[in-house]
């Protein structure tokens, strides 16, 4: 699971033939020269994954590249650069690709003019009344995929079908980042680059070299994104370029100020498909790391990626679900306390996490109220306008935290009066805590005028009862 997929809730099945008393393997990624595909197949070959699997898979594609596998130097660092030949020709960073293409453009542009002008001078009059053909469109993508093609290659090839599964995965995400920039369908979006031989070749090489690497999870460090512009198949763009912000909603992300597209569109589904959450380096004791490079050699920036592998601390080899919420706060002193109550059932209402106020003692010794407010990330710019419009205030605080959760799952017990809600939540597959449902005890109460504690106390009892524990 994705970390875009993490919620507040997490389910979890009890009955799951996980063994947590194997140490957890996990993997650690340092995106601080950004992410590609060719980037991250090259750390995992460093780390330890056979270049001969990895070419294995781009035979069993049977899509016409091959694999290169080098040894370069990056600002001092040696690292493991691969990359994608197809039909004879090496794969382009995108910049050089779109320059090149601009330059095979204008140079046919003047041979069909040139021929076009001989025409003209040589033919019969007859001919010369004959339109001349169109000129190409250095923009034609007519060589592009679609979404249901890649799904059938990739799913002929002989690989497992957690690879597949994998692969797809980050297709999908890139083709529904695509169809959101271009108002369109994912099933209509033609990948006229990320879906190119060779980025099928780095996504599908992904999937299978994660397998490989045999890690239980993949933990990503925010990403420099870089800056500048890029030149893409519909012009020229800001950096990021827009697919790549679509992917990294939610991601934490920085630019060092160099002036380069450091994660691509493929780069960045990778991360989106394959990442559980972001953190600083993780407690770990590591076993082994490899460098995956890029393209190009920065002066005084080592242009790669870092992929660390270890045993995790045995504190984190609980389980236990790990997501980035943001944290607003502000400083309330001349609110009405009616008013209150009412904007935390606003706030509730629109996606908070949690929400609750502190007594604080303000400024000229006026007593306040400190109102903090959890949530998503992508749900904080709504969030902080409830609390302006709301409230009194003038000024509200963001941060971003991690937040890590129990699992927690959801069982019915029956009460005299009718079925509660139990919330339970457990850690490597022990309940630690277990509550009645407090909306379903009120609602109970209230109809058969029965005291809210008596009915919290049989819902309790219920679940006991049936034989399980705390």
């Amino acid at each position: 699971m994705s970390w875009f997929d993490a919620g507040e809730s997490v389910p979890y099945d009890e009955k799951s033939d996980v063994n947590f008393s194997v140490p957890m393997r996990i993997a650690y990624l340092e995106c601080f020269s950004g992410m590609s595909g060719d980037m991250f197949l090259g750390a995992l070959v460093d780390a330890g994954v056979p270049a001969s699997l990895l070419d294995k898979t781009v035979s069993a594609l049977n899509v016409g590249a091959r694999l290169e596998i080098s040894r370069v130097g990056r600002s001092g660092i040696s690292a493991t650069k691969v990359d994608v030949w197809v039909d004879g020709e090496k794969d382009l960073p995108r910049e050089e690709y779109w320059e090149r293409e601009d330059q095979h453009s204008h140079s046919r542009e003047r041979s069909r003019q040139e021929h076009e002008d001989h025409r003209r001078t040589h033919a019969l009059p007859s001919e010369s009344l004959r339109a001349g053909a169109p000129a190409p469109n250095k923009h034609d993508h007519s060589h592009g995929r679609g979404l249901t093609e890649i799904r059938r290659i990739i799913s002929a090839a002989a690989l497992s079908d957690s690879a597949k599964k994998t692969a797809i995965a980050i297709f999908e995400a890139l083709g529904r980042a695509e169809a959101k920039i271009h108002n369109t369908s994912i099933e209509s979006v033609h990948f006229h680059e990320v879906g190119a031989v060779d980025a099928m070749v780095d996504i599908v090489c992904a999937a299978v070299g994660t397998e490989a690497l045999g890690v239980d999870n993949i933990i990503c460090s925010p990403l420099n994104v870089g800056s500048g512009v890029v030149k893409c198949g519909h012009g020229t763009f800001p950096v990021p370029a827009p697919s790549t912000v679509e992917l990294l909603a939610g991601a934490p992300v920085y630019s060092s100020g160099l002036e380069a597209e450091l994660v691509t569109p493929t780069g960045a589904a990778i991360v989106k498909t394959l990442a559980s959450r972001f953190a600083p380096f993780p407690e770990m004791k590591i076993e082994k790391s490899g460098y995956g490079a890029g393209s190009q050699d920065f002066p005084g920036h080592p242009n790669v990626v870092r992929l660390t592998v270890g045993e995790a601390a045995a504190a984190l080899a609980a389980k236990i679900a790990s997501e980035t919420v943001a944290v607003l706060e502000a400083n309330l002193d001349d609110l009405n306390p009616q008013v209150f109550g009412y904007v935390m059932d606003r706030l509730f209402e629109e996606g908070a996490l949690d929400a609750f106020g502190m007594p604080v003692q303000m400024k000229k010794n006026r007593p306040g109220t400190l109102l903090t407010v959890l949530c998503k990330p992508e749900d904080a710019s709504k969030l902080t306008q409830i609390v302006f419009t709301e409230t009194t205030t003038l000024g509200v605080r963001r941060r971003d935290e991690m937040r890590q959760t129990l699992a927690r799952r959801w069982e019915n017990v029956p009460t005299p009066w009718g079925e509660v809600r139990i919330k339970i939540a457990s850690m490597n597959g022990t309940v630690t805590n277990f509550a009645p449902e407090y909306e379903d005890c009120r609602r109970i109460a209230a109809k058969h005028h029965v005291p809210l504690k008596t009915v919290m106390q049989e819902a309790a009892r219920a679940y006991l009862g049936a034989g399980r524990k705390l």
